[in-house]
């Protein structure tokens, strides 16, 4: 059983975990009744919190936004990540939020426990970040994304595909996937009834939010492996798989998610999925992987000019 104080800000910390809370489900969480909770709901009222309550026996709490942020409650790893997070913010591929971030970051060290500074400190001094030249996002696009994708809002917004050309697109948000260089949405297009992967620097503008829905099946377990996917296969008019003489976690050191995916077979081999916008190129990307392969699955013609590129190699060194 919690004492008062650590009861409210327990509470305080389920409530800012998730949007909507049964009292039932907080009273179990906090082993105690659903009346106590009430009164602590009241507590934190009293002190700035905008905790909004559903009447009914499906009842519950929501913490709304208010008119001032009150205090959040972060743990170790959290205030860790925020901090390096904010440090990084300025090199990082989201946009207009340089100068926000350093304010932020001295309100948070100002605060931060003497044995949390050396892990920031560490991680701070470690790190060094080269200037992107890819493109960037607005803060403001990627939080009302977030945010849909929280609360299963639909969205719909216009975007520029691959050959710039603008369609409006009406989607049902599930999650960002950040691949090191860029932002993509993985979400469930209404018009092509089918699951799709955006690229958030080719949104226009900030998208709508519209009504909430129920959230479908996701389109894979590992998100990440299927955005990797994605941007590795579907996207190349020439797909093609590999079987490589290497263990897979000393392939998927040398080859990023958006160039391909790699699959264990044994210790010593792997798959990979790959793909290639030319052919005549295709040759000498896989000469890069730096260790032997056999040919699995290929585009016509991809075989021949493997062979040719072989060849003209051998003849060089005088073979």
């Amino acid at each position: 059983m919690y004492g008062t104080s650590e009861r409210l800000l327990r509470l305080l910390s389920l409530l800012q975990a998730r949007r909507d809370w049964p009292g039932a489900d907080l009273a179990a969480r906090l082993e105690v009744d659903v009346r106590t909770i009430r009164r602590d709901v009241e507590r934190l009222r009293s002190l700035g919190y905008p905790v909004h309550a559903t009447p009914g026996v499906a009842g519950g709490y929501r913490l709304g936004a208010g008119a001032a942020l009150p205090p959040l409650l972060l743990d170790d790893d959290e205030a860790v990540a925020v901090a390096v997070g904010l440090r990084t913010a300025a090199s990082g591929t989201v946009s207009g939020i340089e100068e926000t971030s350093v304010r932020a970051l001295a309100k948070l060290e100002q605060v931060l426990p003497a044995r949390l500074r050396p892990r920031v400190g560490a991680l701070q001094a470690a790190t060094v970040s080269l200037p992107g030249a890819g493109p960037t996002v607005d803060a403001s696009v990627l939080t009302a994304i977030a945010a849909a994708c929280r609360d299963h809002e639909r969205l719909r917004f216009g975007y520029g595909d691959r050959s710039g050309a603008a369609t409006q697109r009406s989607v049902e948000p599930l999650r960002l996937v950040h691949t090191g260089r860029r932002w993509y949405l993985v979400a469930f297009d209404l018009d092509r009834a089918d699951w799709r992967t955006f690229r958030v620097d080719r949104i226009d503008g900030t998208p709508v939010t519209g009504f909430r829905f129920t959230p479908r099946e996701p389109p894979a377990a590992d998100l990440a492996e299927y955005v990797s996917r994605q941007l590795s296969t579907e996207v190349y008019p020439h797909r093609l798989v590999l079987r490589v003489a290497a263990p897979a976690a000393a392939l998927a050191r040398r080859i990023p998610p958006t160039a391909g995916t790699v699959e264990e077979i044994d210790e010593s081999s792997c798959r990979v999925r790959t793909g290639a916008a030319h052919l005549d190129a295709a040759p000498y990307h896989l000469a890069q992987m730096g260790y032997d392969f056999v040919v699995e699955e290929a585009p016509p013609g991809l075989v021949e000019r493997l062979r040719e590129v072989a060849e003209r190699f051998a003849r060089a060194v005088g073979q």
